[in-house]
């Protein structure tokens, strides 16, 4: 079974497992050896066919046979990596964070009485190097960095007692990768991306097709890709992911664990194409993946959270395309169920917290109720509290509490919210040197800024600084890039305002050429045209105004 994935293999196996225990009653030297066989196919049948009642037994078959392998028996390290398996399972299918603490404990036992040279070190390195990269995810603060770090150092020991051609070496390699994306998910850094991506590469070479261990090592590289992709905005990634989420969804038919994870994966592809492309048909397909994600997630399923979030992500990102107000109201249920199932003090609690701001403040835009401003505010507020200096996602947190003050400020008049902008984005600028991808958009929110308080105080100084760093924002939206339009149009609204105070042609003509370039970004049925349209008019208006010419009044007028 291990060598072909032939699940006809592992019933075969399950049944003269069995047989072999019934050969060997109370009393007989074998029996231990005899429960953890037994234990090992029925986890196994477990992992592929997640009946629980397979893994209740391995637990009770595991357990006693490590009441018959005591200290320095030469099969304890076997009974306590059964039972660290099964705990590891039970985690992955239910979520307690106990389960996890419980792996730990069994697998430093193991590893302890697994000296150098021991048959199964190398296994024991491996699994409690993957039992504490897990303990990392869950809790993913500073504190348990060291879990990674300790994860790291077993991996590279565990690969060390498997060379080029030993068949735990792929395993060995992907765990690596995931240690690399981990840590590049906590600290940003792009080398450790790098490196997860050659890893699951050559992990993945070494599982051809049928190798059982195919369909994770797809699975793991095309979100290494995915991640890539967002990061250095790499089309190729992108399409390559969507190769290998789809050849893996093939290998994980409905009813197999991971087939959640790989639709996921999916919807996440597509959300990523929409944000790159623009086409709507691709956001379609993202909220599709991610219906059918949750579908496979009910209540109690570990995954319910992450499937709920990124569900409602995809439908409040249509809103804002469509305007259908039925998503915007099935994000916010979504949201908030969400955020039932992940606690104070949840890793990721943030994320859901950012998700409520971005459904209130769309639903200001929308009503233009001032109450929902407030809201987003607030949850802003909540999520920053939650990522203090060092955190991954600090600038992002600085960057929209920032944006949403300056939208209340633009309707309240107060001056402390636009003050406060100011100081977040210039923090947030702070957390992106040059080569950040999200430089362009702090840049850009200075450039508000600048541009609000000149409209709030008329002092030119501001709107000097407005159009200087409108420009350095554009510098860094090549075309393509998704922000370009909005970046253009906000651009040439600060040379209009700037011609309208200082009467420098060169300013207006700049302005036509920059509002023309984003309208042609904003086809028919795009949310921004009607403000380019607008905006183009107020620069007919303003020439015709300036020169007399009547086609510029038509044209304003049209």
């Amino acid at each position: 079974y291990d060598d072909r994935g032939v699940e006809a293999d592992l019933e075969e196996a399950v049944t003269f497992a069995r047989a072999a225990l019934e050969l060997c009653p109370s009393g007989h030297p074998s029996r231990g050896v005899s429960l953890d066989t037994l234990a090992y196919t029925l986890w196994r049948r477990f992992t592929k066919q997640t009946a629980v009642h397979d893994l209740d037994e391995a637990f009770e078959l595991h357990r006693a046979a490590l009441e018959l392998h005591p200290s320095g028996h030469p099969e304890r390290s076997s009974s306590l990596l059964g039972l660290l398996l099964c705990f590891s399972s039970r985690h992955d299918n239910q979520g307690l964070v106990a389960d996890v603490e419980e792996a730990v404990t069994l697998g430093r036992a193991a590893l302890e009485s697994c000296p150098p040279g021991h048959r199964n070190r190398g296994v024991c390195l491996y699994n409690l190097a993957n039992c504490l990269w897990m303990r990392f995810t869950e809790q993913a603060a500073i504190s348990a960095v060291r879990d990674l770090n300790e994860a790291f150092e077993l991996h590279h020991a565990a690969l060390d007692l498997r060379p080029p051609g030993h068949p735990g070496r792929s395993s060995s390699l992907n765990g690596l990768a995931l240690c690399f994306s981990s840590r590049y998910d906590n600290q940003g850094v792009v080398a450790d991306l790098e490196e997860a991506v050659r890893l699951g590469r050559a992990a993945l070479e070494l599982c051809p097709p049928g190798h059982p261990s195919r369909g994770m090592s797809l699975y793991s590289l095309a979100s290494d890709l995915w991640k890539r992709s967002n990061q250095l905005a790499a089309a190729c990634d992108l399409d390559e992911a969507f190769e290998l989420y789809h050849a893996a969804l093939d290998l994980h038919p409905p009813g197999h664990p991971r087939r959640t994870s790989l639709l996921r994966g999916l919807a996440l592809c597509f959300s990523s194409r929409y944000d790159n492309q623009g086409v709507v048909a691709n956001l379609e397909e993202a909220v599709k993946f991610g219906r059918a994600a949750l579908e496979l997630c009910p209540p109690g399923h570990p995954s319910r959270g992450v499937s709920l979030y990124n569900l409602a992500i995809d439908l409040l990102r249509r809103f804002k395309q469509l305007a259908a107000v039925r998503d915007l109201d099935e994000a916010f249920e979504l949201h908030r169920a969400a955020l039932d199932l992940h606690p104070p003090g949840h890793p990721d609690r943030f994320s859901l917290l950012h998700g409520l701001a971005l459904c209130f403040s769309s639903r200001y835009d929308n009503q233009g109720v001032v109450a929902d401003l407030h809201e987003a505010v607030m949850f802003r507020r909540a999520a920053l509290e939650l990522c203090p200096p060092g955190h991954p996602s600090r600038d992002v947190s600085l960057y929209n509490l920032a944006i949403d003050l300056l939208r209340r400020f633009k309707q309240l008049a107060a001056v402390c919210d636009l003050n406060e902008a100011f100081e977040l984005h210039h923090a947030a600028l702070d957390l992106r040197p040059p080569g950040h991808p999200d430089r362009s958009s702090s840049l850009n929110g200075l450039a508000l800024c600048f541009s609000s308080r000149y409209d709030n105080q008329g002092v030119v100084a501001d709107l000097e600084q407005a159009v200087e760093f409108g420009r350095a924002a554009l510098e860094l939206c090549p075309p393509g890039h998704p922000s370009r339009g909005a970046f253009l149009y906000n651009l040439a609204s600060d040379l209009w305002k700037r011609f309208k105070q200082l009467a420098a042609v060169g300013d207006l003509d700049e302005a036509f050429a920059l509002h023309h370039a984003a309208l042609e970004l904003h086809p028919p049925g795009h949310p921004y045209r009607s403000s380019s349209l607008d905006a183009l008019a107020h620069c007919f208006s303003s020439r015709y105004d300036n020169q007399g010419a009547v086609a510029d009044l038509e044209e304003a007028v049209m």
